[in-house]
């Protein structure tokens, strides 16, 4: 078993040498054994793993996070909002898959413990982290999007209803239909469609433009957040570890 353990790990090896997230995972599966053991034998091999599968580390493509996934993650979520890398997993196979997994994870603050490959241990957090939180306005200062108005949307997309939707969302309608009339109001631009009866073409549907707003906002989130916790690090992190070494 060792010695097919081995050959497998090595014939799989990514352009970098390293072993992806997701070949160990069908390695293990393959070979009927668990996935730690196959972690345990990149290790003695001198090969790390690469690309997780979960999005905590590597380049794996992310797609727009799913508003219904989080409140599934957070019922599996501890007081920190960390979660199981096995009970994430598990749920993507369920819920889109694991590139929506991943993106769901990013773009609703969930962080992965305990991975089943050893990759990272319990994550306990820092003492101090950065927040941030990005908004539109129009001129006269009033908000045109930002965090609500982008769940309110992605959502209608994700169930094709707006009461329903603001069922999921947890508001009444006539404040789910006033995010819709502000922003087509502030864009003068129509971002859905709106079909009565009955029927499967029944429903509300947002169209390309409303698509474009959604990426574009969540791209500007990320890339804020991105560059708020690189600088976090630089003038705050970086200096309790100096402090440290001096101890």
């Amino acid at each position: 078993m060792s010695k097919n353990l081995e050959e497998l790990i090595k014939q799989t090896l990514n352009k970098s040498g390293k072993l992806d997230c997701g070949t160990a995972f069908k390695i293990a599966n393959k070979l009927g054994i668990e996935v730690g053991e196959v972690s345990d034998e990149a290790t003695r091999l001198g090969i790390k793993i690469d690309n997780c599968e979960l999005g905590q580390f590597g380049g794996l493509d992310k797609d727009r996070g799913k508003f219904t996934l989080s409140l599934k993650l957070k019922e599996v979520s501890d007081e920190k909002g960390r979660v199981f890398c096995k009970d994430a997993r598990e749920m993507a196979a369920a819920n889109g898959g694991l590139k929506t997994m991943r993106s769901t994870l990013r773009d609703y603050g969930f962080d992965v413990k305990y991975c089943q490959l050893g990759c990272f241990k319990e994550k306990k957090g820092k003492k101090m982290r950065v927040k941030t939180k990005t908004w539109i306005e129009n001129d006269e200062g009033e908000l045109i999007f930002g965090k609500g108005k982008t769940e309110v949307l992605d959502v209608i997309a994700e169930v094709g209803s707006i009461s329903k939707a603001a069922e999921i969302l947890g508001m009444n309608y006539k404040k789910c239909w006033s995010h819709l009339q502000i922003l087509q109001k502030n864009l003068k631009e129509d971002l859905f469609t709106t079909k009565q009866g009955g029927g499967d073409s029944a429903g509300t549907t947002l169209n390309d433009r409303a698509h474009e707003l959604i990426n574009a906002y969540k791209q500007l989130q990320n890339d804020i957040e991105d560059y708020a916790n690189k600088r976090f690090k630089e003038l705050f992190l970086k200096q309790d570890e100096k402090k440290n070494d001096k101890k």
